[in-house]
């Protein structure tokens, strides 16, 4: 997709225009892109991911503060675990269309498994960060408002706040009497910068996958893959 054409379906599916265009394709850039065009004038967008990480905490945290004022801090965490996790804005950045502007390699491009969720959260974390960059914290606060805090929800009605691997491991011994595991399945990347999956079992049955930065997070991950599957 020519460069023009990527704004123009951005601004269109947003209603956003940005001020600075680069700070957008930047964070529509995964870093496999910038490894096959050496030429782009831009990085890749990880930086942007680690801003947009940052600002995305910070409304959550601020909207669940001032909307629950009778919730716990351990009850807020919970909301937010919820709400900011790479399930979740995966599926805001398929909403949003972000799926089809992201700018890939030619091999990433053809992966739709579980890197390619972790992409598109990456994705959508980067253009916050640009957001942020462009036009500024309430920019970025009404945007959130718009696109992920109305799934809370969902959230809330499905209990999809409650730690999932202990939400499995009490549907795992109500329904089957049996205690889930987790082992490893495979791990890449460099020691700095590894990524874990995981694999939830309910004795022998692989009952779901997971992937994060470290064991921990790649289990919770695979314990909410496998309440969906289940339908627990």
């Amino acid at each position: 997709m020519e460069t023009v054409d990527m704004l123009e379906k951005f601004s269109q599916t947003t209603g956003i225009q940005f001020h600075n265009p680069d700070f957008l394709l930047q964070a529509l850039t995964h870093r496999s892109y910038v490894n096959e065009h050496a030429d782009i004038p831009f990085g890749n967008n990880e930086r942007l991911e680690f801003l947009g990480d940052a600002v995305v905490e910070l409304v959550v945290t601020e909207f669940l503060y001032t909307e629950f004022p009778e919730k716990t801090e351990g009850e807020m965490t919970n909301y937010r675990a919820a709400l900011v996790n790479t399930v979740m804005f995966a599926e805001v950045s398929r909403e949003l269309g972000l799926n089809d502007l992201v700018r890939l390699s030619r091999g990433e491009a053809k992966d739709n498994g579980r890197a390619r969720e972790s992409i598109l959260a990456d994705v959508f974390e980067a253009v916050l960060g640009a957001l942020y960059l462009d036009q500024g914290y309430v920019a970025v606060k009404k945007f959130l408002h718009a696109v992920l805090i109305p799934h809370m929800k969902d959230v809330i009605e499905r209990k999809l706040w409650k730690d999932p691997k202990s939400a499995l491991q009490e549907a795992a011994q109500e329904h089957k009497g049996i205690t889930p595991s987790y082992r490893v399945l495979s791990s890449e990347g460099p020691d700095h910068d590894k990524e874990f999956f995981i694999g939830a079992f309910i004795g022998k049955e692989q009952v779901g996958t997971g992937e994060g930065k470290s064991k921990q997070e790649a289990e919770v991950e695979a314990a909410r893959d496998a309440l969906e599957k289940k339908g627990w």
